[in-house]
């Protein structure tokens, strides 16, 4: 009798944890490895969950994929450890007649992989292709927190193979997927797609398990499945740990048949003790064939408040808009910060951005320094936003705080890393990339927590992204902004661009783009500080006339000002021909440079006007 012909009539129990056996073994390197060094190992961890009473076991290839293996350098090995899995898993259930499920794990979590879709298609094919030449009873997708990765795996593999696919998602919180999808819709989506058996596994334990599956209705030809951790995790001495008896694991899986899952096993944390637990309490029982779910609560969202402004990607399609930059300080004295952003926003900036701990140093935060300049001085501010130095639950809380400031204005980057800066001991943290932060914000901006949990109000964010134009190829960088927008840019800040003939090359490659571009420019105070940029900052470089014509100011400050300003002066003049947005960038807190910018601006646009209406 075949699975699903066993389902029918049954409600049966999986294994446990193989993770979690060989971590306690102290084997805390790649663990699919161990099915050709420790192949003894792993057919005894088989053989315990089989005399525990598993009816199903699950072969030891949960990351035995290309893209997971590459961080062990073990990606070529990809055939060797998935032949060598499921033959271990096969003679461990071929006594008793287990069926063996060829296991394959979601690659995505919250953080987008850097692999694309098609490149973690190609690897799941790689990977599955090797199982099926095993002979398995099954398949099983595990662990798989983007829907949109499940879901492409799945339509693959049924199109690849009529054996019964298992498709599990995982969530962060109860009933609720990150992408704020109902677990109830998720499941049903998925028996759409040919899956046979729909269900959870990972994160969450047995009690928020039962809660999310209350919610659930029974599909109409699928089966369900669950495979919650032992509990919650914890750390003891360091090292991570699952508190919960196996008595108690029992009893939820009858709370969970109660709910109509009929197959019921095990994630991390769980032991074979568990499963003889799951097995005792579940011998008699037989399936449930009718259940009234919850209904569904429908999150009611607060729109957001109309912008007190008009968003930057939307006046700027339109007119002249200008951005300018004003590093807060790095000491503790405000003032002068204070009466530069006053004077820059007087002058007609659409805002005055602040970036966050540039280069890696720490300066006054620019949430406080925005709050301070919106509410006391009624200054528009706009936020950088970086990757490294928060983690998730931070990036959020940030985030939350500032739609709670009403300081809507964004850009999100991914940051230079910390042994650049003042601290090269201070940890970087990039649990995103940009990219990922972009798609994050505009999450928020549905009312979606990044967990997927309604936020009861929409927030209302504009977000920018950067552009570095500085490069070899051009055309690279111009697919990273595609990318972007793929991701939800509204808008860009390029880096300050410091030659004219690269004004104009930006132009020709970008002008294909609907979304607009903020084109930066940096006045250089010095022949040295123009030859550090054009000598030491990545892919800046400087015109030999600029270059020439700063050596030529020598010691004599007030010239060398001058001569900045009239080289940054003939880059705006370019750059105001080509594109609506301009970035001005403040060197050393010099916000009197970066006013002489923004009336030659505004100088241009007058003459532009003279000359249309004239002509």
């Amino acid at each position: 009798m075949g699975l699903l012909e066993k389902l029918k009539t049954n409600v049966l129990t999986a294994d446990g944890a193989i993770g979690t056996l060989l971590y306690g073994y102290g084997l805390e390197y790649c663990h699919e490895e161990m099915n050709v060094q420790r192949p003894e190992l792993i057919e005894k961890i088989h053989r315990e969950y089989i005399a525990a009473g598993a009816d199903i076991i699950q072969t030891n290839t949960y990351g035995a994929n290309a893209i997971k293996l590459a961080r062990y350098g073990l990606e070529s090995r990809v055939q060797q450890f998935n032949e060598a899995a499921i033959t271990i898993a096969k003679r461990a259930a071929a006594d008793g007649g287990q069926f063996v499920l060829g296991t394959i794990g979601g690659i995505r979590g919250i953080r987008k992989s850097d692999a694309t879709l098609e490149e973690i298609l190609a690897t799941v094919e790689e990977q599955t292709t090797v199982l099926l030449a095993g002979n398995p009873d099954g398949l099983l997708l595990e662990t798989y927190y983007d829907f949109e990765e499940l879901t492409a795996t799945l339509t693959m593999l049924r199109a690849k193979t009529k054996l019964p696919i298992i498709a599990q998602v995982s969530m962060y919180e109860p009933g609720i997927l990150q992408n704020g999808m109902s677990l109830n819709a998720a499941l049903h989506k998925l028996e759409a797609l040919g899956a046979n058996i729909v269900g959870v596994n990972c994160r969450l334990g047995p009690h928020h398990t039962i809660q999310a599956f209350e919610g659930v209705e029974l599909p109409e030809k699928a089966f369900m499945s669950a495979y919650p951790n032992a509990s919650l995790l914890d750390l003891e001495d360091g090292r991570v740990v699952y508190e919960s008896e196996a008595d108690y694991f029992g009893r939820a899986a009858v709370a969970l048949r109660d709910q109509g899952v009929r197959l019921i096993g095990g994630c991390c944390g769980t032991t074979p003790k568990h499963i003889a637990a799951v097995k005792e309490y579940l011998e008699a029982l037989s399936p449930v064939e009718e259940k009234h779910a919850k209904p569904e609560k429908i999150a009611v969202l607060r729109e957001a408040e109309p912008p007190s402004y008009e968003p930057l990607h939307v006046k700027v399609k339109r007119e002249r808009s200008v951005i300018v930059e004003l590093d807060t300080p790095r000491h503790l004295e405000i003032e002068g910060f204070i009466e530069g952003a006053e004077k820059l926003y007087k002058a007609g900036a659409d805002v005055v951005m602040m970036a966050d701990n540039s280069l890696a140093s720490p300066r006054i935060s620019n949430i406080a320094m925005g709050a301070l300049l919106k509410e006391v001085h009624g200054v528009r501010p706009l936020t950088h936003i970086t990757c490294r130095d928060r983690n998730l639950i931070g990036l959020q809380s940030h985030l939350m705080g500032l739609n709670a400031l009403g300081i809507h204005d964004i850009l999100a980057v991914t940051g230079d890393p910390t042994k650049v800066g003042d601290f090269p001991g201070a940890t970087s943290v990039y649990d995103v990339s940009s990219m990922e932060l972009i798609q994050l914000i505009k999450q928020l901006n549905e009312g979606v927590s990044f967990s997927g949990k309604p936020l009861r109000k929409k927030a209302n964010f504009s977000v920018a992204a950067a552009f570095n134009p500085n490069v070899r190829v051009l055309e690279r960088a111009v697919s990273r902004l595609e990318k972007k927008i793929e991701h939800g840019a509204d808008y860009f800040i390029s880096q300050p661009v410091y030659t004219k003939e690269k004004i104009v090359e930006i132009y020709e490659a970008t002008k294909h783009l609907e979304t607009p571009i903020y084109i930066g420019i940096m006045p250089v105070t010095s022949y040295k500080s123009a030859e550090f940029l054009h000598h030491e900052v990545p892919g800046i470089k400087l015109s030999d006339d600029a270059l020439t014509r700063m050596k030529a100011c020598g010691d004599d400050k007030e010239r060398a000002t001058l001569e900045g300003i009239a080289i940054a002066k003939e880059l705006v003049e370019v750059a105001a021909e080509y594109f609506n947005g301009i970035y001005l960038i403040t060197p050393f807190l010099r916000y009197d440079m970066t006013l002489e910018l923004m009336k030659y601006i505004e100088q241009l646009d007058e003459q532009k006007k003279g000359v249309s209406i004239n002509g």
